[in-house]
């Protein structure tokens, strides 16, 4: 029996879904969280063989004592994963630590954790990237930068999680402001600014590199505008995936030599012509993220798709091949996130009213979350664009 375990299962929500199909394919599901083992689900507690509690994951000390406990009780760990970007290098770390060769070790998380390690990458596969320098280097080595890339630029720490922190510099005003009054500048990147929809290229990988499952979301707010500017959060799985991002997420996959695990990769979509990096329609890589997609986008994904992701990921985990067919039975699965501090033409009650025959889930929105995502979430699916694009307006049109 494998011996598997599972950081932080717990959160998100969700994440007892991947414990329950790792348990259903005869593999040992080990728990290790900072929540107090009376307040996991009963779905999670029914799904883990056992839990240990640590009083913060961030301490290593005690993550490392964890581990070590479960390779004494129940012999070689063979797979330790979180599924969450956050605890990246914790993964890392313990899997050195214990010999755990399943999953990426500290060696090699500089290329999935720090945004300008993974411009070496995308390079090596030659897959086009906005131009970018480490703040590092000075603010005079980044006028020059501008010089050429032009203004406005972007501004992100190099090694982050989600839209903190970032910053458009519309002008060299604003690019020696950032530089006089942002905390730990000299941990930024700052690139050419792109514009255009993000989508992301959201796949199960092999050991061989494979893909086992492939799906396509369109993200037209990019995060970052949606936590600086209070927008609603609205995005969708597509029905059919393009096929030329289907080529640049598999060139990535091969550049970054990924094996056996969850990637949403993120690419702008060109919504006009940029020099050195393509045409309207053209793809661009943004970053890699070695998980799930955040938030509900799993869920999405099964419900666009008629297919388990958790299932999926399950099954290459114990077995490195997918068990259940594909059913080929493709929708639009749209979310839209609303905020309780905004007025909007239609109500709760009148969006489920209206839409209740396409609704997959209207859930709650975590604190944690509700920034980038809003507070009161709708999913729903559906056959056509028009469909789709209606319930997008009716969902996030504001008195």
């Amino acid at each position: 029996m494998k011996n598997f375990i599972f950081i932080s299962p717990n959160f998100p929500e969700k994440y007892w879904q991947f414990c329950d199909e790792l348990q259903k394919n005869g593999v040992r599901v080990l728990g290790i969280g900072d929540a107090p083992a009376n307040g996991l689900s009963a779905e999670l507690q029914h799904s883990l063989t056992e839990y240990y509690h640590v009083d913060n994951i961030g301490d290593y000390d005690q993550m490392y004592r964890a581990v070590g406990y479960y390779a004494w009780k129940y012999g070689h760990i063979d797979w330790i994963e979180s599924n969450n970007e956050f605890w990246l290098e914790v993964d890392a770390r313990l899997r050195t630590d214990f010999n755990v060769n399943t999953g990426v070790k500290l060696d090699g998380i500089e290329a999935f954790k720090e945004k300008s390690e993974m411009k070496k990458y995308y390079a090596k596969g030659g897959i086009r990237t906005a131009r970018q320098i480490k703040t590092r280097k000075g603010l005079e080595a980044v006028k020059r930068f501008s010089v050429d890339a032009g203004y406005p630029l972007f501004a992100k720490p190099d090694v982050g999680v989600g839209a903190g922190g970032a910053h458009k510099l519309e002008n060299e005003a604003a690019l020696e402001h950032f530089f006089r009054n942002t905390p730990q500048v000299e941990n930024y990147v700052i690139e050419e600014f792109v514009t255009g929809d993000i989508c992301t290229y959201d796949a199960v990988i092999n050991s061989k590199g494979e893909p086992l499952v492939e799906s396509m979301c369109v993200c037209p707010p990019s995060i970052a505008d949606i936590v600086n500017n209070n927008l609603d959060s609205t995005y969708f799985v597509e029905k059919n995936m393009s096929e030329n991002l289907r080529f640049w997420g598999r060139r990535t996959v091969e550049a970054f030599g990924v094996k056996s695990r969850f990637v949403h990769l993120e690419f702008f979509r060109l919504n006009k012509a940029h020099r050195g990096l393509g045409e309207v329609g053209d793809f661009v890589a943004l970053e890699v993220n070695m998980r799930p997609g955040g938030g509900y986008t799993p869920d999405m994904i099964n419900y666009a798709h008629n297919i388990s992701m958790f299932k999926i990921w399950a099954d290459m985990i114990a077995f490195d091949y997918r068990t259940s067919p594909d059913p080929h039975d493709d929708y639009y699965c749209v979310f839209a996130g609303r905020r309780d501090n905004v007025e909007y033409v239609l109500d709760h009650n009148a969006i489920l009213e209206k839409y209740g025959y396409a609704m997959m889930m209207s859930p709650r929105i975590a604190k944690a979350l509700s920034g980038a995502m809003g507070d009161q979430a709708y999913i729903a699916r559906f056959r056509t664009e028009e469909e789709r694009d209606a319930f997008l307006y009716d969902t996030c049109n504001r008195k």
